[in-house]
């Protein structure tokens, strides 16, 4: 192993058993450069996942095993702000973060299956679930689920098409992996 190596598997292990301890991350975790991740009440990461440069987890998140996001990813609450409160700018409304924060997205969260692919500068609103096998694509805004084994792109983000050509190669795909 070169020294690169040694230096990378070091500061993956102090984001996780350190920095990052309060959250559950399974084994082959990496994270780019000045990643951020914070959710309120658990995030939840699979085995093998990947996180690319300047990206961020801002909410609650359970994500599956062998996921990839590419840099600038970012996993955005709804109601981060509670901006309908009357005589309070939003600026200093109370925010999700708040210990006292009783108003909407404490219960959302978003839900990313086994082997999802996130591209560069995709954002994914919180409430969504994209399913197992699928592809968002690059600059995406996700803000309804997205169907297992399917590419969707786009602003609002749209299914485009099957992430597989035939249907015996999306079966043969989700046997291989189990899901």
């Amino acid at each position: 192993m070169n020294p690169f190596q040694l230096l990378r598997q070091l500061r993956d292990l102090y984001l996780v058993k350190v920095k990052w301890r309060k959250y559950s991350i399974g084994r082959g975790f990496h994270a780019g450069r000045q990643v951020f991740i914070y959710g309120k009440s658990h995030i939840k990461i699979g085995r093998n996942f990947y996180i690319g440069r300047f990206s961020e987890i801002g909410c609650d998140v359970e994500i599956g095993d062998h996921v990839l996001f590419a840099n600038f990813v970012s996993l955005v609450g709804k109601y981060d702000h509670h901006y309908e409160k009357p005589g309070v700018p939003i600026r200093c409304a109370p925010q999700i973060r708040d210990a006292h924060y009783d108003w909407k997205g404490l219960d959302e969260k978003i839900v990313i299956g086994d082997d999802v692919w996130v591209g560069y500068r995709a954002i994914i609103m919180s409430g969504v679930t994209i399913g197992a096998g699928s592809i968002v694509a690059a600059g995406a805004v996700v803000t309804k689920d997205v169907e297992p084994m399917s590419i969707y792109a786009g602003v609002p983000a749209r299914k485009v098409g099957p992430r597989f050509s035939s249907s015996e190669a999306a079966e043969e795909h989700r046997i291989a992996l189990g899901f």
